[in-house]
């Protein structure tokens, strides 16, 4: 059976591509949100609108459906009291539009931190907020004592607040607080223009940029019922790879570096430049930024690009596998990072964690396999996955990936197709939606959007996989040192800015 046919009172909504999505009533709803407890189903998103809700599940076949609740009085049935991993996402949707969860266990705010100058920018209810410092939970024992960390931290990375209880050494709780990189990136959204909207998705989480912009394409042309041409596509795939191996060898390195072995940390950033520099010479931008655009790529690979980049998968077969035998050879960084910061399987697979903190952990999910989309489903490659949920575990996925990557980036190069790079747009009269998923190097990412007739942006929410995986890091640092976080957290390297929309 459908995931859709198990939930009922529902008006399919036809203008919405790939994947179905389904007006219900409250009943309906509930039967979402009791699939959603009983892991029948996965939650891949969960977001607002000024008087609407929308879930996007994922089922085991697998399949995707998204079913919206509209909330005339301003409420909705609470998600996150029966299915944790929606808080965050809850607690986000009241900050924007006033929309309040009957029955939700926190209402704290998480994106508002009384700094806007207004109440639910995006909303049409004005929702009331509790004045004062920020509540965090308490802890009570004996011996217990808390630590502030950040927001503000010692190395150039973004902020985010840190508060243990710890008793002695051991972490006992981890809590944190971001929302202090908001950008407002849906509400800039909003009537904008496509060229506009995928510059905006390709600053979500500059990391990612590549990513972002990928599926933010990808869902454009699912709404306009447009496909990119076979080489744009190949392009994409290529740029996603080559941001992919320059974020795995930067984390390796950091990881290294956190367990304070420099020698692989030094060798990891000259991998991740040469990297750099061949993309650069490959695409005119070292992050590859804004050349995916919808319907296709706003520029061919250079003349001398794909040289370049061969040049640079020699380099990186010759020096990346002795990097590996030290780190797998190197018993004080093996102390480190073995059993240190272990996610259990079952809590990968309550919250959905993608990328190497799910894959590390027993699940074995990846978009590109998954739910493959071109040109992944015309190439080879491995999923790697391990049960250990350690930071071993979760360095050794990113090992394997480099090898995946490098294989994916020799058959895109074999078999890239001649062609044109853009298919043009043409807007079709009536309001679409369209929606995709995309593989970045933490996991999947997910866009969503409303176009109007002219084909301008309505809504477009961007979902990265970091929401699903910062919790997990506050579970896995329990019963650790408090000297261990920063390698724990370094193991995850969740994005400060894509959580913080």
């Amino acid at each position: 059976m459908n995931l859709l046919d198990l939930v009922p009172h529902r008006e399919l909504i036809a203008a919405h591509k790939p994947w179905p999505r389904a007006r219900v009533d409250e009943e309906g709803w509930l039967k979402a949100i009791d699939l959603l407890a009983a892991g029948e189903a996965t939650l891949l998103g969960f977001w607002g609108e000024a008087s609407a809700v929308h879930l996007a599940l994922l089922g085991e076949r697998p399949e995707v459906v998204v079913v919206s609740l509209e909330c005339a009085s301003g409420k909705f049935p609470s998600v996150s009291a029966r299915h944790p991993p929606a808080l965050r996402l809850e607690r986000a949707i009241r900050d924007l539009f006033g929309l309040d969860a009957v029955g939700a266990t926190d209402t704290r705010p998480w994106l508002d931190h009384g700094v806007w100058g207004k109440r639910v920018p995006l909303g049409k209810i004005a929702a009331p907020r509790e004045e004062g410092p920020y509540p965090f939970l308490p802890s009570e024992g004996e011996g217990l004592h808390q630590i502030a960390v950040g927001p503000v931290h010692a190395g150039i990375i973004e902020p985010g607040h840190f508060r243990f209880t710890a008793n002695g050494e051991y972490v006992v709780r981890l809590e944190q607080r971001l929302g202090y990189v908001h950008k407002g990136i849906e509400s800039l959204m909003s009537g904008a223009s496509l060229e506009a909207g995928a510059k905006l998705a390709g600053r979500t989480s500059g990391d990612s940029t590549v990513a972002y912009a990928f599926a933010f394409a990808r869902a454009v042309e699912a709404a306009l019922q447009i496909d990119a041409p076979p080489r744009a596509t190949y392009l994409r795939a290529l740029m996603a790879e080559l941001e992919r191996l320059a974020n795995h060898f930067g984390d390796i390195g950091a990881i290294c570096n956190d367990a304070s072995f420099t020698m692989i940390h030094a060798q990891t950033a000259i991998l991740r430049e040469r990297v750099l520099r061949a993309a650069d010479a490959a695409f005119g931008h070292r992050l590859m930024m804004d050349i995916i655009v919808p319907g296709g790529a706003a520029r061919d690979i250079a003349r001398e690009g794909a040289r370049a980049i061969r040049v640079l998968l020699v380099e990186i077969r010759k020096a990346f596998p002795r990097l590996v035998e030290l780190y797998d050879n190197t018993a004080s960084l093996q102390d480190r990072t073995v059993t240190s910061g272990i996610v259990k399987r079952e809590y990968a697979q309550t919250f959905g964690a993608g990328g190497y903190v799910g894959r590390a952990a027993g699940r074995a999910f990846d978009v590109r396999r998954n739910l493959a989309y071109e040109p992944y489903d015309q190439l080879s490659f491995e999923v790697p996955v391990l049960d250990a949920g350690d930071v071993n575990a979760r360095v050794w996925i990113r090992i394997r990936e480099v090898e995946q990557s490098l294989s994916l980036i020799d058959q895109i190069l074999d078999r890239l197709p001649a062609g044109a790079i853009k298919t043009p747009l043409e807007p079709r009269g009536t309001a679409s939606e369209g929606m995709a998923l995309n593989e970045a190097f933490r996991g999947d990412v997910l866009v969503w959007l409303r176009l109007d007739g002219d084909g301008g942006i309505d809504r477009c929410h961007l979902r990265d996989a970091s929401w699903f995986q910062w919790p997990l890091l506050e579970a896995a640092i329990e019963d650790n040192i408090v000297a261990d976080f920063p390698l724990c957290n370094k193991s995850f390297n969740c994005s400060y800015s894509g959580a913080d929309i």
